[in-house]
């Protein structure tokens, strides 16, 4: 069957996908992998503010990752695609190893005699630099491992799975972050980062060669990136998909925010805060749960822009809230809504693109999608220092909704997709 077709046989066992042994390693090195990043950005997150006590601080934490994520990815896109997946996601995950060894360095009593916070907080937004330029490649990898492992009818399954894996692991990262912060200190949550990172390369390692596509090898750099550009733009409805979440995220990125919710507004101190900012991952991993047992049938584009509307209406909530259940709550509902976005949305850029172009749509998917989180965290950061933490997260909750209502009339295409 063409690659490029969407109407394909789709499985109704629910773990397909995971009886087959390498996808299987695939997503438990994946899930810890996960884990140890998720660990990773709420600890800096907390620890910024703690070294600065400002939310625009933490903004910048955002800022100073995608500034060289976006740079990096079209190149990162036109590497993946010819070169051997494998080795190139090992040596992503050994160099946020050594990433989370030297914010480790950072956090002993050892540098904090010696240097002012300020100094400190300079290192950790050039850790956070390069991670950027890390993370342009091993995202996209991952993403492009996953077609590479199971057949084309799994792929709507193997798909949920990846997502929910992904989320599950965000949960355990966000809630176990702020866990560990208020029992091991910061020290002592990166010694157990390092170590999950470890136990990450050991399921990876266990995957089998992936050799790239000869026709993307014998193609010149400028040419491929160049056709991986042509194609998301020219097939509307990953497009469309694209840049909906892109906006949705990019104004809606309330969790930025989370550590000064917690410290200031709720009082809810670390263990408050691990939980609350897993609350989004929580909602997602439960929709997961229910879509892979009863995937969605039809409608999957119009139901993909009711459910961001949605996802808006409850940052709204969760800026207005002052008790810590109604935010918790709030804000689980949010990732129920953004789960099904997210299987939407990656089940059209699996179904739609060919197989020796995935690194490179999965690398411009990065640059619509992750790097959004980051430029959302961003602009939270910036709109907090001038409106206001409260109002700011109100303003971005209500621009998810105008985004979604702009695209309803000006994407039909996505509207009326279905697969």
């Amino acid at each position: 069957m063409d690659s490029n077709s969407s109407v394909i046989q789709i499985t109704d066992d629910p773990f397909a996908s995971m009886r087959i042994p390498e996808f299987k390693n695939l997503m438990l090195g994946r899930f810890i992998f996960i884990t140890s990043l998720r660990m990773m950005s709420t600890l800096v997150a907390w620890w910024i503010y703690e070294l600065t006590g400002d939310p625009f601080a933490i903004g910048l934490v955002g800022l100073s990752e995608v500034i060289p994520a976006l740079s990096s990815a079209l190149y990162a896109g036109h590497i993946i695609d010819k070169s051997e997946k494998k080795k190139l996601v090992l040596t992503g995950v050994i160099l946020y190893f050594f990433a989370a060894m030297i914010l480790l360095f950072f956090s002993t009593s050892f540098i904090g005699e010696k240097y002012s916070p300020h100094s400190i907080t300079i290192g950790i937004y050039i850790v956070i630099f390069f991670t950027g330029i890390v993370r342009a490649f091993t995202g996209p990898t991952f993403s492009s491992l996953v077609a590479y492992t199971v057949p084309r009818q799994y792929l709507q399954n193997a798909t949920t799975w990846t997502q929910g894996v992904w989320l599950s692991a965000s949960v355990t990262g966000h809630a176990a972050g702020g866990l560990l912060i208020w029992k091991f200190g910061i020290t002592g949550t990166f010694i157990i980062i390092c170590s999950l990172l470890i136990f990450a390369l050991l399921f990876l390692s266990k995957i089998k060669r992936k050799p790239p596509m000869a026709q993307t090898v014998q193609t010149k750099t400028w040419e491929n990136i160049k056709e991986g550009l042509r194609f998301v733009f020219k097939t509307k409805e990953i497009l469309a998909a694209f840049s909906l979440d892109m906006f949705a995220v990019f104004f809606g990125g309330a969790v930025a925010m989370v550590p000064v919710f917690a410290k200031d507004i709720l009082k809810i101190g670390p263990q408050g805060f691990g939980w609350l900012n897993a609350s989004i991952d929580i909602g997602a991993i439960l929709i997961i749960i229910i879509l892979t047992i009863f995937p969605l049938k039809k409608a999957q584009g119009k139901k993909l822009m009711i459910v961001i509307a949605g996802f808006g209406v409850c940052i709204i909530l969760f800026a207005l809230s002052k008790w810590f259940v109604l935010s918790f709550i709030a804000l689980m509902i949010a990732g129920m809504l953004d789960g099904i976005s997210i299987v939407v949305r990656g089940t059209v850029m699996q179904l739609k693109t060919p197989d020796h172009m995935r690194g490179r749509v999965s690398s411009v998917g990065s640059m619509f999608i992750n790097s959004s989180n980051e430029l959302g965290q961003f602009e939270s950061g910036v709109a907090a220092k001038l409106m206001g933490v409260v109002p700011s997260v109100v303003f971005g909750g209500s621009m998810t909704l105008i985004v979604v209502l702009i695209a309803w009339f000006k994407a039909p295409t996505l509207r009326k997709f279905e697969y």
